[in-house]
């Protein structure tokens, strides 16, 4: 019952059906079939955007999603500037998004500006504390996953 994976000419016949289905803004809940990569590649998607994906970072999103809240919609060095005087964690997240716009897909730096960027909790990890009497406190030490895509703005 796996997916049925279409060949190269299948992709290229169906490129604008597929594109227009892709290029719909959509609600996080409404997802489309995931694509493999390699018909990703094929079609020419996300090849007008930068992408990078902090897994397991050691922040947890509440407090990753206070310094989001400031660079989203902004261009590439006002987000830089206002992370380099952010006194937090989560503020190490932006140059590989960078590199991998402009190495990969030749995107022009001036241009780009963070289009999308969230933080989703990731797995917590559970220690304990001694406390007195010979109890025990829980210690959650909370993760989370980061994504930064950066975009070209229309000029």
């Amino acid at each position: 019952m796996g997916k049925k994976v279409m060949s190269k000419d299948e992709l290229l016949e169906k490129k604008e059906e597929l594109l227009e289905q892709y290029g719909k803004t959509r609600r996080k809940a409404d997802k489309l079939p995931i694509l493999t990569k390699k018909e990703r590649k094929i079609l020419g998607i996300g090849k007008d955007e930068g992408r990078a994906v902090v897994r397991y970072a050691r922040v947890s999103s509440r407090k990753a999603k206070l310094v989001i809240d400031l660079i989203r919609n902004k261009g590439l060095d006002e987000a830089y500037a206002i992370l380099k005087y952010m006194p937090r964690n989560a503020s190490e997240m932006l140059k590989s998004a960078e590199a991998n716009a402009v190495n990969n897909n030749q995107l022009n730096r001036d241009n780009l500006y963070v289009s999308e960027v969230y933080a989703e909790q990731g797995p917590t990890l559970k220690r304990i504390m001694p406390r007195a009497q010979g109890r025990a406190f829980r210690i959650r030490k909370r993760t989370s996953h980061i994504t930064v895509v950066l975009k070209e703005r229309a000029k």
